[in-house]
């Protein structure tokens, strides 16, 4: 199976929080998504890997992708090498993006940081014919756009997500263990706060304001984006 975009997330649950409104507005439009995540987020305060993959599903089907695998890295231990490139060639190679969504280029998670630059250095290799996965073809996705997460970081570009932030929502809220819930016995997290989800709303407006946009994501740009013609520009 072709995708248009494939979406790469350290734990299950960043692409929801960072990018599931763009994830929402591309599918409307027709294009193919699929999501891979490197772990199963087996460190995670709260929840565990096998309530986390349950989660996923349910967020998968309120997204409408095409496709959801988990390569199960090791959670908090993957490095930038060839144990843990390689299956991300694979995957690349498997579903021929045009675009790859990747971790945030700096954030409070370093598995963040160093699951978006893994991605981007296969992505690379993965168009090097002399590096060989089976049968399957060499080929490199023509962009990476690096999505923010928790840090903020001025974005390159901004999708506007207005109509879809709600949907968004219950995307996010699929992951049931890891957001407020008044009857969990779990310790409390940065992110299991009540008012956490006012968080995420509000950088979407930040994101949003300054495109004449009431929502928007942010995106950051491993190399400069170019346009036809200056009217293709929000």
């Amino acid at each position: 199976m072709k995708l248009d975009i494939l979406a790469f997330a350290a734990h299950p649950d960043d692409i929801e929080l960072a990018c599931s409104g763009t994830i929402l507005k591309q599918i409307s439009l027709g294009y193919k998504v699929g999501i891979v995540d490197l772990t199963k987020g087996e460190l995670g305060t709260r929840g565990s890997a096998a309530i986390r993959s349950q989660e996923s599903v349910a967020a998968s089907n309120i997204l409408g992708i095409q496709v959801r695998e988990n390569l199960e890295f090791r959670d908090g231990f993957f490095e930038i090498n060839e144990e843990h490139l390689l299956p991300i060639i694979s995957m690349i190679r498997k579903y021929q993006p045009e675009i790859i969504l990747a971790n945030a280029a700096n954030d409070r998670h370093p598995d963040h940081k160093r699951g978006g630059d893994l991605v981007a250095r296969a992505n690379f290799l993965s168009g090097l014919l002399k590096i060989k996965t089976g049968e399957q073809k060499h080929w490199r996705a023509k962009v990476v756009y690096r999505y923010i997460q928790d840090n903020f970081i001025e974005p390159d570009f901004v999708v506007d997500i207005t109509g879809f932030e709600q949907t968004k929502i219950e995307a996010i809220k699929a992951f049931k263990s890891q957001f407020f819930d008044p009857e969990s016995t779990e310790p409390a997290t940065p992110i299991s706060r009540e008012d956490f989800i006012d968080f995420i709303t509000g950088r979407a407006k930040q994101f949003g304001r300054p495109i004449n946009a009431e929502y928007g994501e942010g995106f950051t740009v491993e190399r400069y984006v170019g346009v036809n013609e200056l009217f293709d520009l929000k």
